[in-house]
């Protein structure tokens, strides 16, 4: 009789346990030039085209973060991925900067750095010529641990958990910045990208929208 008691106790807990949702707020994978967050799967998937040194995309990031993270990638509905656009070579040195570790890290660093560009992006215009210079001159490295340097990207990384040697290690590998380079040429070349931040849903660029406030639509749009 304990066992038929228990049993029962068993299979009625089932149902409930199985209707409790996936988490995918915590899901990270790489894609073939990019960086994804969210269900593999999922029957949408966002692309934001991103530049590190646009100030639209920093502010797309602050008003977007939350409510895509809580309403869509979480419930497994949207993935969202990241592609870089490299406009100038403080984006490239940002890049390589967000793209240090593996797929898990990426997130994190993306947004550090996008939350803190007022403060780097001021940096980076307040450079002295003879500074610019060491960011024309010399190996991919050098120039890219000068720019990372100058503007402040080791401050960011640090509460990362970056050291300097390792954030070195990253800002030196030149396959990895003619990775970067070659794919976001291959994007605008796709995708003709018009400026940042720019969006695809389900590889169909956006028309003419380029903030949160507008972007929310197409995309409840496309989940209908």
């Amino acid at each position: 009789m304990k066992k038929a008691v228990l049993a029962g106790l068993l299979l009625a807990a089932a149902p409930i346990s199985a209707v409790v949702a996936q988490n995918w707020d915590a899901t990270y994978s790489t894609t073939d030039g990019g960086n994804l967050h969210g269900n593999p799967q999922a029957s949408t998937r966002l692309t934001t085209f991103v530049s590190y040194t646009c100030p639209h995309c920093a502010n797309f990031e602050t008003q977007a973060e939350g409510p895509l993270r809580l309403a869509y990638v979480q419930t497994g509905r949207v993935a969202v991925e990241v592609r870089h656009v490299i406009r100038n070579p403080i984006d490239l040195a940002a890049a390589l900067a967000a793209e240090c570790g593996s797929a898990d890290r990426f997130w994190g660093n993306h947004r550090a750095i996008l939350r803190d560009q007022p403060r780097w992006l001021a940096a980076a215009q307040a450079t002295t010529p003879a500074q610019q210079a060491r960011w024309r001159t010399g190996t991919t490295g050098a120039r890219m641990r000068a720019i990372a340097s100058d503007i402040g990207l080791y401050r960011i990384m640090e509460p990362r958990g970056y050291t300097a040697a390792q954030l070195d290690q990253c800002l030196n590998n030149e396959a990895e910045a003619r990775r970067l380079a070659e794919t976001a040429a291959a994007d605008n070349a796709r995708w003709d990208i018009p400026g940042t931040p720019s969006f695809a849903i389900n590889g169909t660029m956006v028309s003419g929208v380029h903030s949160w406030q507008a972007l929310q639509p197409r995309l409840d749009a496309a989940l209908r």
